[in-house]
């Protein structure tokens, strides 16, 4: 089995519930999708990259682990494009005592039951419709797959928390009812954050804008979080 890898190196997390921590950042190349918000576009072409054996990916996870590394961070392009090897990654990272954790759409639920055994901490990221990851049509088949991605990681009593990017061009409406549909499918109790994520450098989304959406999940779970992209602001990659 090969391995179609775009770049490994160490920074700060930036983004999510773990931001602040050192982390060891494996960005596997391809994803099938595009946001129109998308800040690593050089990573999404499918033959994007450079292509490894197995084991001399591991090799170079292993020698780019530095001390202190708090977790490493499959991501990408979107780490379920090669869920097979991203399996294997991540066993490999486990049995290295380190938490492994999973940046990914969460597009492709069966990929997602592939690969959750070797992760300890998940993030379900649930895409709005103004993000163009899909079209309409397709729309409500990827937020069953997001929902399905949800039930199977809290089920398998993961670390999971739930984040959501929005911008300037996200409708409170259609984000109430992805909520709903959210907090019908999980219980609050399960979930160990929610954070709101605003875009940066493009349709950035106001204040008042960013207060609505922080009342709207408030209603459903009071441990929301807005949290912008915090390396942007530290110049870290």
């Amino acid at each position: 089995m090969k391995v179609r890898l775009y770049e490994i190196f160490t920074s700060i997390e930036g983004e999510g519930l773990l931001y602040g921590t050192k982390t060891l950042f494996v960005r596997l190349a391809g994803c099938p999708f595009k946001c129109f918000y998308c800040d690593t576009k050089d990573a999404i072409p499918m033959n994007s990259g450079q292509q490894y054996e197995l084991d001399e990916a591991k090799k170079m996870i292993e020698r780019s682990l530095e001390k202190n590394t708090y977790k490493v961070n499959f991501t990408g392009g979107d780490p379920l494009a090669q869920s097979e090897a991203v399996s294997e990654l991540a066993r490999f990272v486990q049995l290295k005592k380190i938490p492994s954790y999973l940046e990914s759409s969460c597009y492709d639920s069966t990929r997602f039951a592939q690969v959750l055994p070797y992760l300890d901490f998940i993030k379900i990221e649930f895409k709005t419709p103004d993000s163009e990851f899909v079209d309409s049509k397709h729309y409500s088949k990827l937020l069953e797959n997001e929902l399905d991605c949800l039930r199977l990681s809290v089920e398998s009593k993961k670390v999971t928390y739930i984040k959501v990017v929005v911008s300037s061009k996200t409708e409170l409406g259609p984000f109430k009812k992805l909520l709903k549909r959210i907090f019908q499918s999980t219980s609050k109790s399960s979930l160990a954050g929610f954070i709101i994520q605003p875009t940066y450098g493009i349709a950035e989304p106001s204040l008042e804008q960013l207060l609505s959406f922080y009342d709207e999940v408030h209603a459903y779970y009071e441990e929301v979080r807005i949290v912008p992209q915090i390396h942007k602001f530290i110049g870290a990659p």
